[in-house]
């Protein structure tokens, strides 16, 4: 029997940067959201927008300096406002405590390629592969998550086709870029999910 399509599974152990503040409500039930500073090794700092429902708060609250380990998903929002990013990304947390120790980021997904996969070169020469996939989730709908892929792997994505299954392990990233609105330029964060490796099927 063939495992159905839609792995995905997220694990951080980070900082809290700010206290959680209410964010919305759906379906009866009421969602707070708070940021979540993950140092990596290199020393960058990764900003996260974690969301967690309310029910599912620890008794404490959450405050920023707290150190926290959250568990649980990547999920996809298309902003139709037309301010900021079309395609939101944040944490959807299904638990979150108390922890200590050293920051941790780790995802784990498998989805469909919902996109021809990009094949590019830094200036220096290194290959990159951006690959949007298709996670699928209860109630018949789907996260669409942008994957960037390195070197070897990013070759062997590249082979990949849509409708092709994937499945990486990696993390969740911010990056900061500089987008043009008429004349102005304004900085912005897009967030994306940088594969450490290809996991055979």
């Amino acid at each position: 029997m063939n495992k159905p399509i839609g792995e995905n599974e997220v694990l951080l152990n980070g900082t809290a940067a700010t206290d959680a503040q209410p964010a919305h409500s759906s379906r009866g039930r009421s969602y707070l959201s708070f940021v979540l500073e993950v140092c990596r090794l290199s020393g960058t700092t990764d900003r996260l927008n974690i969301i967690i429902p309310e029910d599912r708060l620890p008794p404490e609250g959450i405050h920023a300096g707290d150190d926290l380990l959250v568990v649980g998903q990547v999920r996809s929002f298309n902003n139709k406002s037309g301010q900021g990013s079309r395609l939101i990304i944040s944490v959807y947390a299904m638990s979150v405590s108390a922890c200590e120790g050293e920051h941790e980021n780790s995802v784990k997904l498998r989805g469909v390629i919902c996109k021809p996969p990009v094949l590019r070169k830094t200036p220096l020469g290194r290959e990159i592969c951006d690959v949007m996939l298709a996670v699928n989730r209860h109630y018949g709908r789907a996260d669409y998550l942008p994957v960037i892929l390195w070197g070897r792997t990013a070759l062997k994505a590249a082979e990949k086709n849509t409708g092709d299954t994937l499945s990486i392990t990696g993390r969740i990233q911010s990056r900061s870029y500089i987008k043009t609105v008429g004349q102005v330029q304004e900085e912005r964060v897009a967030f994306e999910v940088s594969a450490i490796e290809l996991r055979e099927e």
